[in-house]
């Protein structure tokens, strides 16, 4: 399983329709891809402007065989909605790793 990792900066005024507009444009695209696991929406409780939305995928190349066009649309949609006041400040990706069992 992989993990995608997205760091948001959203003005706190703006933290509810933020949350509401990615699930309401990201959420039913990433669920129509192959791979698709889950997704999920931390709130820092003592930074109000900090939203890091966690993706669970199968694997890698399902993840990342999200089609370019598509993603830029689906950001689009999000800027256009949001004024663009909203900043992407870290993406990264993790894996789940699993220990051999002992004989």
């Amino acid at each position: 399983m992989f993990i995608e990792w997205l760091n948001f900066k959203v003005p706190p005024v703006l933290y509810e329709q933020y949350i509401q507009s990615d699930a309401e444009i990201w959420t039913p695209a990433l669920t129509n891809h192959p791979g698709f696991l889950g997704k999920e929406v931390w709130l820092n409780p003592d930074d109000q402007t900090e939203i890091v939305i966690v993706v669970r995928w199968a694997s890698r190349e399902q993840w990342k065989s999200f089609p370019q066009k598509q993603l830029e649309q689906l950001e689009f949609q999000i800027a256009e909605i949001m004024g663009c006041t909203c900043q992407l400040v870290e993406a990264s990706e993790y894996y789940l790793y699993k220990l051999a069992k002992p004989e």
